[in-house]
């Protein structure tokens, strides 16, 4: 009979599934606009792990690739708007007249969308249409101020993570996506 691992043999091992986690969420994202497939993947991934459900691997890619169906149309969605707040912060800079409002409400608009994107990721399930979980997340991102300001520290960190570090962006990565996780479960269960 095999003893039952210690609390912090258990944390420790779900906060090295998140780097881990993290690596295959790089790598799947090479493909720019993969990266809302790569986290839904991630986050189901580690869904599964904190349920003491089996998974590895072959479960992240299958998953991957029905994420893949409609995620990539998402992924393209968002890199349009980085080229919208791209723009903003150019007519800011050449000092347009209302760029630095026009900036400010763009950068907080971007920082909406990916907030709703991870809370959208973090409840992926295969069989779902993307529009569906980014309408539902848009709602819960606005209910649900604290768990959104949770995700954008989490973005903030892998940002400077990249900037000083940008090797250590990658692990961190699978760190973010299970900070959706814990809070879509923590909407949940308030909601219950």
């Amino acid at each position: 009979m095999r003893a039952k691992p210690s609390v912090f043999a258990e944390r420790f091992g779900v906060f090295a599934e998140c780097l881990l986690t993290g690596v295959w969420i790089a790598v799947a994202s090479l493909g720019v606009v993969t990266y809302p497939a790569a986290f839904a993947a991630g986050a189901r991934h580690l869904r599964r792990r904190t349920g003491q459900v089996g998974g590895g691997r072959r479960e992240f890619a299958t998953d991957f690739r029905a994420a893949l169906r409609g995620g990539w149309v998402v992924g393209l969605a968002g890199w349009g708007a980085v080229a919208a707040a791209w723009v903003d912060v150019r007519a800011v800079r050449a000092g347009l007249p209302g760029g630095p409002l026009v900036g400010a409400l763009g950068l907080f608009a971007v920082i909406g969308l990916v907030v709703t994107g991870l809370r959208a990721a973090a409840v992926w399930v295969p069989g779902d249409r993307w529009r569906t979980l980014l309408a539902a997340a848009g709602r819960r991102t606005v209910r649900d101020p604290g768990g959104s300001f949770l995700l954008v520290g989490g973005a903030v960190l892998v940002v400077c993570s990249a900037l000083l570090i940008a090797p250590l962006a990658v692990p961190v990565l699978g760190a973010v996506a299970a900070a959706a996780v814990a809070v879509e479960e923590r909407y949940r269960r308030r909601r219950g």
